[in-house]
């Protein structure tokens, strides 16, 4: 992925296929991705601002409408002050992503003037099922939901299905057809990522002359899935000295992150790089470096995904490689995608947003123009 040095604007043919950036007020514009699998840590870049930009839809075309979904759903107008709109998050909003993506949905909503009811399962997928059958029996016409994990969610989109509420996904996947059991997807390219971070690696560590720890994210979701593929595979195929030595699931959480690497990096002395798979878990991998007596960033290479402001600051200060975003502000586009849903335009199986990609290059501007969350 080749990052640009000049902020990229959206050409006309993005913003015509299935959702338009031109209603989203967006002031900050964010960074692009070209094609994968030629990403470049070295390369500078403008980074995501207030509000996601589509980087790519799954196909161009007819999208999904209020006419197609599951055999058809009553037509609405989600502006008019009257419909309710639930949102289900998946987690404890102490996370920066989780706090940054509820604030979005919240401030969107009440731009637009939409009833919201909100849920947060606090990483229990038996509760996200439970929570989006009650907003659903409190009068949810249509729902925006931030699944725990990518197949748990069968009986919450069974009901909403029987129920003929439409049901938009964003951040992560779950199981099933789009505009049958929900209507679309919206997120970020974990494989790519992933991707771009064995690069970031490889440029560190002297073209890859690397023994790496994975601290892989919660099993069982598409975001754990892709980071971990998209990283080995890369690996594979262009750094033959770079090996894993080590790979073992953090959940996604910076105390488990911690206590994972302590234990790596007793049965692993000759670890010189970390691979995290979010910035919590990666924050936890840097105490953990300290306590065994070693500096991140000079004897222990740290890269990670995610873009939080403690991520970003250690990338300026030389503590992590880099950090690649994954943009929270779903609100502007969710909410589009809805618009466009029970309009004609309709709205893609798929649509990928760009996200920005902090280096020692550009992470102090980042955070003094207050482009991170």
């Amino acid at each position: 992925m080749n990052i640009s040095s000049q902020t990229k604007t959206l050409t006309a043919a993005v913003l015509t296929v299935g959702l338009c950036l031109a209603v989203t007020g967006c002031t900050k514009s964010g960074s692009s991705s070209d094609s994968a699998g030629s990403g470049s840590s070295a390369a500078a870049n403008d980074n995501a601002g207030a509000s996601q930009q589509v980087a790519s839809p799954s196909a161009t075309g007819p999208g999904c409408t209020y006419k197609t979904y599951g055999g058809g759903v009553a037509k609405l107008d989600i502006t008019d002050g009257k419909t309710v709109v639930g949102f289900s998050q998946s987690e404890s909003t102490s996370n920066p992503f989780r706090a940054t993506e509820t604030k979005s949905i919240e401030q969107q909503a009440k731009k637009l003037g939409v009833k919201l009811i909100e849920r947060n399962a606090n990483a229990d997928v038996n509760a996200q099922n439970s929570q989006i059958e009650d907003m659903i029996a409190q009068g949810a016409k249509a729902l925006i939901v931030a699944p725990e994990n990518s197949d748990g969610l069968g009986p919450a989109l069974a009901k909403a299905k029987s129920a003929k509420i439409p049901v938009l996904t964003i951040d992560r996947t779950v199981g099933g057809s789009a505009c049958t059991d929900f209507m679309a997807f919206i997120g970020s390219d974990f494989y790519h990522q992933a991707q771009i971070a064995a690069d970031d690696l490889a440029s560190a560590t002297n073209g890859g002359e690397a023994h790496v720890a994975i601290l892989t994210g919660t099993p069982g979701n598409n975001v754990t899935t892709d980071r971990t593929k998209g990283f080995e595979d890369q690996v594979k195929a262009k750094y033959p000295k770079m090996k894993i030595v080590a790979s073992q699931t953090g959940n996604f959480a910076q105390t488990d992150g911690q206590k994972v690497m302590e234990q790596l990096l007793q049965s692993h002395s000759d670890i010189n790089a970390i691979y995290a798979e979010n910035d919590e878990m990666a924050l936890g991998a840097i105490q953990a470096v300290r306590s065994a007596g070693k500096t991140p960033g000079k004897d222990i290479k740290v890269v990670s995904i995610d873009g939080i402001q403690q991520a970003v600051k250690n990338v300026a200060s030389g503590q992590m490689v880099s950090d690649i975003e994954t943009n929270p502000r779903f609100g502007p586009l969710a909410f589009q995608a809805l618009q466009d849903f029970y309009g004609t335009t309709g709205v893609q199986a798929k649509v990928i947003i760009k996200d920005g990609h902090f280096t020692s290059g550009n992470a102090q501007q980042a955070l003094d123009q207050g482009l991170v969350y």
